[in-house]
């Protein structure tokens, strides 16, 4: 088989892109893209003029030469008809000289001519030049077919048949690194160049070429070849492995899958590299979220998202549908999960589907990887306070599926050193007391063909342990601990039209404190149990309509274990250990999927949930919901969405107990609208955009967040002036002892978000996420005087304590050709109230007087409808990473850096200077740079 190469040349669409933006831009045809000839003179390849404007004018071009070749494989169907012809094809190359596409000009037999254009799309050229800058280029292209040389035998009555030779090489062509199979790789031999071989499908091969040492070259697709050297004999058949080096390691590849139909109105999903590579994130997916439209957060590095106005613990986190009661370790450091354990992320900042229950802000929910039955996988890696290992094991003749997974903080160890490094020395025959901040997690996932479902085994926990750790018998021990383990049982199957799913899960929840010291041992353990039941099923009604329904009950028991021993107290040990509360959770949903024609989607549906506490309180509540999308255009979807939310009390962020015992306060309703736009944008683009209003009709917020007066208690009298840097006490203004355990108010939460996102495909990925919101509470606060005093108590709607109006997140990442990834994160926002109730309260200067009748320069402190905005905030995120593939394993060195610029992020002010001294007011920014440099190595196999 031969091949050649035209050198009638034609060039492409950046050519004359370039000429064109030369043109007038107010002329019709700025910018248009026209293609223009190449013809071959006496001094070389010259540009065909295309009109007047191009007379006369002068410009160098260079034609491609080919680099890479891919000979086509010569179809064994017509080795017997010794088929021949020249199959002709029009090539179009990009700026880099890879085939974008392959065209058909002049075909020979059907079999060759896929043959050709199969074996084209590998092939590699060094790009066309124009003035020196590469652009794209149509060329012609030749593949000539012989057919094979048979060896001829002689036949048992004499005559003569064709017979094959036999076969004396065999095995498998795959990817270095993943030992990925490579379907389609070609294999030449240089002591048989026109007897070409391609592995199939699961990327194996067979050859009949002559017995002799000889050089083997193999190439693929998007792998650098490779040339191995070969010694074959008579009457033996070797078997191989041959490894190519992908060009690029783990690539931003587009995966295509079957994945449910958008139904909802405000939904990201996010995969693969866009949950791994995104600097600052630590390589941690659930961290990605707070890089989404409308997601502000406490404080930055802390990765618990305020969702649209919400509270922290408003939003659900999942794991597969399970909840999980804490997402992040020691607030600052990774999830609780394995990132290996994590496919997809699916985030929902307003109105979520009714599966996840008794929420009033949004759900996120990291989905399992498949298991894969092919072969082991497996990885680990360690940075500079983690290492973690996620091992993957298919069991094909049984059907079963094992995946462990695990990480261990070694940060203590760290700690100490820097600790010891920079403690002041103790004193003789002392040691300092140790600080921990100490942290593990742990994933087991059994997953087995049974009767034609899916049953799986999945336990999952996690623990993170902080405080200071005593030394010595006179040191000091405070440390806290939280930790969950969950267990749950799920089987999955195919009944009647539809898919059923049940499942049993077993989970406990403990919140521990040690305080030891010399005179005092103290522990307080607060333990919650949970055991929740679910069903859920899902069937195709008719063409157009479809069912979703569900049911769970969940029920939880929380106990409480108090213990003191002094040893130099005469009294007996303090112990106390007894049931707190105990709760039963139950709810059913269902939504139905109607789709009258090709452009409308109705998606109504209804929950409804119970909340009882033992002890006779019990709260019923009604949710229905309501989802409308239109295409406007096959590019263009209009979306729209409604519906009512319940949740128990909660906390800033979830803590074992209090959605049980809070529930004497009842429950909290929200309203959640939105509205909004999703455009499929040239150049693989998707832009989202949305608003929402959430009325909150009943918040119960157990913090002093919505009112300022519970922060103190105590005292007698009317309304003392306020010293700077404190608060009024209730008791100080009169108010009913009933109305401080009435944390019940309201408020409302509103904005709009804008999602501007590239996906993963080609060598990048990015997105730009903008979010302008408000969201305020019903707060009641003290009025102050001019001079500073208290006068009355007084309530009105207030921006929330967590209220960041602007939030900006730019986020991109490249892969280059030498596997090096570099990325970028970009994040501001404006800053929250300067509320007492979170830092500091806003102060200004003025003159305070004193009782003997002097006055001086002081601080006074503002009320809280007067207070100051804290400064913006920006910071700058950096990750760099550099890979290399092996014949069985591939690894990756990473630097991931939160906040590169070392942004300090304003939390407070200190207000400096007081009293007849005379000292001069000062006001002092209070805040530290969160920097997390993230050094390590990973490895998967």
């Amino acid at each position: 088989m031969g091949r050649s190469l035209e050198l009638g040349l034609v060039l492409g669409l950046a050519l004359f892109a370039l000429r064109a933006w030369g043109a007038d831009a107010g002329t019709s045809d700025a910018g248009t893209l026209t293609e223009v000839g190449v013809r071959r003179t006496d001094a070389g390849l010259e540009l065909e003029a295309t009109g007047p404007a191009d007379a006369g004018s002068e410009s160098t071009f260079q034609a491609p030469m080919l680099l890479a070749d891919s000979p086509a494989t010569y179809p064994t169907q017509l080795a017997a008809e010794r088929v021949t012809g020249t199959v002709r094809l029009e090539l179009l190359l990009d700026e880099a000289g890879e085939v974008e596409s392959a065209t058909l000009v002049a075909g020979s037999h059907p079999l060759l001519d896929d043959a050709a254009l199969h074996a084209a799309t590998r092939l590699r050229f060094t790009p066309a030049l124009l003035d020196g800058q590469p652009v794209p280029v149509r060329i012609g292209f030749e593949y000539r077919f012989e057919a094979p040389t048979d060896t001829v035998a002689t036949a048992g009555d004499g005559g003569t048949a064709p017979t094959l030779a036999p076969v004396l090489l065999r095995g498998l062509v795959r990817e270095k690194g993943n030992r990925r199979p490579l379907p389609g790789a070609v294999l030449i031999s240089d002591a048989a160049p026109d007897m070409p071989v391609e592995t199939d499908a699961e990327g194996r091969f067979e050859a009949r070429w002559p017995a002799s040492a000889q050089k083997v070259r193999v190439a693929a697709s998007g792998h650098k070849p490779g040339s191995f050297i070969e010694n074959l004999s008579r009457g033996e058949t070797l078997e191989v492995v041959y490894g190519l080096e992908p060009l690029v390691i783990n690539p931003y590849e587009t995966v295509v899958r079957g994945d449910r139909e958008r139904t909802e109105v405000s939904r990201v999903t996010l995969r693969e590299a866009e949950l791994r590579d995104v600097p600052g994130t630590m390589g941690d997916p659930f961290r990605v979220v707070m890089l989404l439209p409308g997601v502000g957060s406490m404080v930055s590095g802390v990765a618990y998202p305020v969702v649209r106005g919400s509270q922290p613990s408003s939003t659900g986190y999942y794991l597969d549908g399970i909840r999980v009661p804490i997402l992040f370790h020691l607030f600052l450091g990774p999830a609780v999960v394995h990132p290996d354990f994590i496919d997809t992320i699916d985030f929902y900042p307003g109105t979520p589907p009714p599966q996840y229950g008794r929420l009033m802000g949004g759900a996120i929910d990291g989905r399992l990887s498949r298991p894969r039955d092919d072969r082991v996988h497996g990885s680990a890696y360690a940075d500079l306070i983690n290492a973690g290992v996620f091992l993957e094991y298919p069991f094909k003749s049984t059907g079963t599926n094992i995946s462990i997974a695990g990480r261990y903080s070694y940060t203590p160890w760290i700690i100490a050193l820097a600790a010891n490094a920079f403690q002041d020395p103790p004193a003789p025959g002392r040691k300092n007391d140790k600080l921990v901040l100490d942290f593990w997690d742990y994933q087991t996932r059994i997953e087995q063909d049974l009767a034609g479902g899916k049953l799986r085994l999945l336990a999952f926990g996690s623990s993170d342990t902080f405080g200071t750790k005593a030394q010595d018998a006179f040191g000091t021990t405070t440390l806290q601990t939280i930790l969950f383990h969950r267990l749950d049982l799920r089987d999955r199957r195919r009944v009647g039209p539809g898919e059923l799913e049940t499942g049993v899960t077993w989970g406990v929840d403990r919140l521990a404190t040690v305080s030891n010291d010399a005179s005092d041992n103290a522990e307080f353990n607060i333990d919650q149990r949970t055991l929740a039941v679910r069903v859920g099923y899902e069937a195709k009604l008719t063409e157009r309509l479809s069912l979703r329904s569900g049911a769970d009950v969940d029920r939880k028991r929380a106990a409480a274990t108090i213990s003191s021993d002094d040893p130099f107290d005469d009294v007996d040990d303090v112990k106390f250990d007894q049931p707190v509360a105990v709760g039963l959770f139950s709810g059913a949903w269902g939504e139905l999927l109607w789709q009258p024609d090709e452009r409308w989607t109705l998606i109504p549906g209804l929950r409804l949930d119970n909340y009882h506490l033992s002890g006779g309180t019990n709260h019923f509540a009604v949710e229905p919901r309501l989802t409308a999308r239109y295409k406007l255009r096959e590019d263009l979807t209009l979306k729209a969405g409604a519906g009512l939310f319940h949740q128990a009390p909660t906390t800033i962020i979830s803590v074992p107990v209090v959605d049980i015992a809070g529930l004497t306060q009842g429950v909290q309703e929200a309203l959640q609208l939105s509205m909004g736009a999703e455009w499929k944008a040239p150049r693989n683009f998707e832009v989202g955009l949305d608003f929402y209003v959430n009325p909150m009709l009943r918040t119960v917020e157990l913090t002093p967040f919505a009112d300022e007066t519970l922060l103190d208690g105590g005292g007698e009298g009317g309304l003392p002036r306020t010293p700077r840097s404190s608060q009024v006490r209730a008791s100080q203004i009169l108010i009913d002892d009933e109305d401080l355990s009435d944390l019940v108010s309201h408020g409302l939460a509103y904005g709009m978000e804008v999602l501007i996102r590239r996906p993963l495909g080609g060598n990048w990925f990015g997105w730009l996420s903008y979010s302008l919101q408000r969201s305020t509470r019903y707060t009641r606060f003290v009025r102050h005087d001019e001079l500073g005093d208290s006068v009355n108590v007084e309530a009105k709607n207030l921006p929330f304590v967590f209220d960041q109006t602007h939030i900006l997140n730019m986020v991109v990442s490249y892969k280059f050709a030498n596997n090096v990834t570099l990325g970028g994160v970009l994040h501001f926002n404006t800053g929250r109230p300067e509320t007492s109730v979170l830092g500091t309260a806003t102060h200004r200067e003025g003159i305070r007087q004193e009782p003997d009748g002097s006055s001086h320069p002081d601080w006074i402190q503002v009320d809280r409808d007067q207070v100051d905005r804290l400064p913006a905030f920006f910071r700058f995120d950096v990750r760099l990473a550099k890979a290399w593939a092996y014949e069985t394993f591939t690894l990756e060195a990473y630097l991931d850096m939160l906040n590169v610029t070392i942004s300090r992020e304003v939390v407070g002010f200190d207000y400096l200077g007081t009293g007849p001294s005379g000292a001069p007011l000062e006001k002092r920014p209070i805040g530290i740079p969160v920097v997390l440099p993230i050094l390590g190595l990973k490895g998967r196999y």
